[in-house]
């Protein structure tokens, strides 16, 4: 599996909209066969500051997931709402595993 932590740091007054349309998408996004999990996180001290949280099945799933019309949507939408550029990492994951230690 991959796993891909998006911050996304919102202008104040775009936060009800970017939730929204986040939400949106994230419905979309687990629809997907390549996608295990899709969970949009707010800060609880700071709600201009999100985390999307994508569980891919694979490696080529992001890449899928970025060809369909929810995300292209989403990314159209929420680009003027950015306080700052969106950045993302990647993790691996260690447990559980596929060797079943869940």
């Amino acid at each position: 599996m991959l796993i891909v932590h998006v911050f996304a740091n919102i202008k104040p007054d775009q936060v009800e909209a970017f939730r929204a349309a986040s939400i949106e998408n994230a419905h979309n996004s687990v629809q997907e066969p390549g996608v295990a999990r899709f969970d949009v996180i707010q800060q609880q001290d700071d709600p201009t500051r999100f985390v999307l949280v994508e569980v891919y099945r694979t490696s080529d799933d992001p890449a899928r997931h970025k060809e369909t019309a929810h995300y292209q949507k989403w990314r159209e939408t929420v680009a003027e709402m950015m306080a700052e550029p969106r950045t993302s990492v990647k993790y691996s994951n260690v447990f559980p595993d596929e060797q079943g230690w869940d």
